[in-house]
């Protein structure tokens, strides 16, 4: 039996899809943070369970051949990456195995996988990031929540972010420090400055910051935005968002414009979209692209097909599609979002397409309604995603496809079982990684009714 603080040599044989490698010792599995398959370790054990337990690395005896050194001073530190450690191609082998033992384990899925269809870059992809502001000897500083916890690691140089966001992050420092500006406390809910949110177009250039504030104003507002402007003028959009409220959400509900426009825009797919302070977009453009083209080739959408996208946030998927359909339905419940998709249909041309603010029941009750039905649903949820009730209300819509776009392969994995009771079977899979570095993968996958496979 292993004890808390004991120090043991272990081999690494596995990977979790949270990252953690797994080896055993006297048949207790052992996971260890930052390894790779094939490490030799000593291991120190920190937390001790029935059936498992917990290691850090104390020292890495042989190292896997996977195995590189992290580029990054705070990875040790920092919750945001965990697979800097390996080599990437490894880490696409790993996440397409992860997708497909989920599929066949929760899903009950027999499909062979292709190969995971990798990032066009590793680094610097993200256009967006939120970094919580803490108050530390040397000032105000932005940075990364240690893992499991809200412990503020302060760094600007993260390599997942374009380098002009770190930038803007040590603006926002001095800022502070200059005008003391008293920082956000969130055990005793005092101060101000909470997030420094941006976003950023890959296309335009067109960069949007967000100071999320415990109060309605900021002190000396004007030299802020005056400044900020000059040293970056690809800042197009500053905003306030107020949030008051003692929670770990990040934004409130409510944002007011301090300079600028209220969007900022980018091109995605040939469509260009205004992207809102709270509506949803990809944060990585390019294998976004890889992902919304592989929706639209499980879709094969033809020009008698009405296309429902659910969950369309700001309308990227479903805008990106609707010329290959007859009309294209898009359903999401925040208005922000609906206010975008509509704006981005005018702002393309696109008249075949309108957007509906509400839940998937609601809105199957309108196309009910109004007599149509459609052809092919595509779905794009958060990662616990879909309810019981929703999975049975596209099942009665009985779309002759459904695509379902996924960032969690086991919540996916359950929702595919459950499809199954409703009479429709996984056909086709594939894995995208949007997430390089990260143990996030999309998965896209298509779903047809059981009965048509029969009569096939």
């Amino acid at each position: 039996m292993l004890n808390k603080n004991d120090i043991i040599e272990l081999k690494i044989s596995d990977i979790t899809a949270e990252a953690m490698g797994v080896g055993r010792y006297d048949g207790m599995a052992v996971f260890v943070p930052m390894s790779a398959i094939g490490d030799c370790l000593r291991v120190k054990i920190v937390k001790v369970q029935k059936t498992l337990c917990y290691g850090i690395i104390q020292e890495i005896l042989t190292p896997s051949p996977t195995r590189i050194q992290p580029d990054c001073p705070v990875y040790a530190q920092c919750g945001g990456c965990s697979l800097r450690h390996i080599r990437y191609e490894e880490e696409c082998r790993l996440k397409n195995r992860i997708v497909a033992e989920n599929l066949r384990r929760i899903g009950k899925v027999e499909l062979q996988l292709p190969p995971l269809l990798p990032s066009p870059a590793v680094n610097a992809y993200r256009n967006k990031a939120q970094y919580p502001i803490a108050q530390t000897a040397q000032g105000a500083r932005g940075g990364f929540y240690a893992s499991r916890s809200h412990r503020v690691i302060p760094y600007s140089g993260c390599a997942l972010q374009p380098a002009v966001f770190g930038e803007i992050l040590q603006f926002v420092e001095q800022f502070i420090d200059q005008y003391h500006i008293p920082v956000y406390d969130e055990e005793r809910h005092q101060g101000l400055v909470r997030h420094v949110y941006l976003r950023r177009g890959e296309v335009s250039g067109e960069i949007m910051l967000c100071l999320v504030i415990n109060g309605t104003e900021l002190p000396h507002c004007g030299q802020f935005v005056r400044a900020l402007t000059q040293q970056f003028p690809q800042v197009v959009s500053i905003q306030l968002n107020i949030n008051r409220e003692k929670t770990n959400v990040i934004l409130g509900r409510k944002s007011r414009l301090l300079y600028g426009r209220e969007s900022i825009s980018d091109t995605l797919c040939g469509v260009q979209f205004d992207i809102s302070p709270l509506a949803f977009y990809q944060v990585n453009h390019d294998a976004a692209q890889q992902l919304y083209r592989t929706a639209g080739d499980f879709a094969q959408l033809g020009p008698e097909d009405v296309l429902l996208d659910l969950y369309c946030g700001a309308g990227t998927i479903g805008l990106s599609l609707a010329g290959q359909a007859k009309e294209l339905i898009g359903v999401e419940i925040v208005q922000e979002a609906v206010d975008n998709a509509i704006q981005n249909a005018k702002r393309n041309g696109i008249k075949n397409a309108r957007f509906l603010c509400g839940d998937a029941a609601k809105a199957a009750q309108i196309l009910a309604d109004e007599g149509i039905q459609p052809t092919v649903i595509i779905i794009d949820p958060p990662r616990k995603g879909c309810d019981t009730a929703l999975l049975e209300t596209i099942a009665q819509m009985q779309p002759e496809k459904l695509v379902y776009v996924s960032c969690n392969s086991a919540t996916l994995a359950r929702d595919i079982a459950v499809l199954a009771n409703y009479g429709y079977q996984a056909v086709r899979c594939q894995a995208v990684d949007m997430f390089p570095r990260t143990a996030h993968v999309e998965t896209v996958c298509l779903l047809v009714p059981t009965k048509k496979i029969l009569q096939e």
